[in-house]
């Protein structure tokens, strides 16, 4: 597969709008711990867009000015972010001391991972998780319906 080094996410990669993208970046990288790898375009004065990244989990930042709004506009969340990190005690402890708004508190979940779930700052909702222990799905209650986890099961 042909690698590209401006979108290094193979499998998923996330566009997150904000109000104010400099003040976003500064928040993320703050709060969470990304890590800016480059931003692009100035409207108006403005950034438009910025790649970040922490571990392997890539997004991108891009504002409002292309129509689009935030959970903070519009009153509610639409999706839920999950990223994984190798110490999700400490990223809680960290969230938590730069004033995130925590809506989850640290847990082991019964598909056996620890997370938390935080609320950015423009209302969209994050999970940061790191796997606790392998589950079956079939012990808490899921039904599997791939033919190749059938036969993991």
């Amino acid at each position: 597969m042909l690698k590209n080094r401006s979108v290094p996410a193979d499998i998923l990669l996330p566009h997150v709008i904000y109000q104010d993208v400099r003040q976003a970046i500064a928040w993320l990288t703050r709060v969470f711990g990304f890590r800016e790898n480059y931003r692009y375009g100035n409207t108006g004065g403005t950034v438009d867009g910025a790649q970040m990244c922490l571990g392997n989990a890539y997004i991108m930042v891009r504002g409002t000015h292309r129509d689009g709004s935030t959970p903070a506009k519009i009153g509610t969340y639409t999706q839920s972010l999950t990223v994984f990190v190798e110490d999700v005690d400490a990223h809680f402890r960290r969230a938590k001391s730069e004033g995130a708004k925590i809506v989850e508190e640290l847990h082991e979940t019964c598909y056996g991972e620890r997370q938390y779930g935080v609320e950015d700052l423009d209302g969209h909702h994050w999970l940061f998780s790191q796997h606790a222990k392998d589950v079956n799905p079939a012990d808490w209650g899921a039904t599997i319906t791939n033919p190749v986890l059938k036969t993991m099961a």
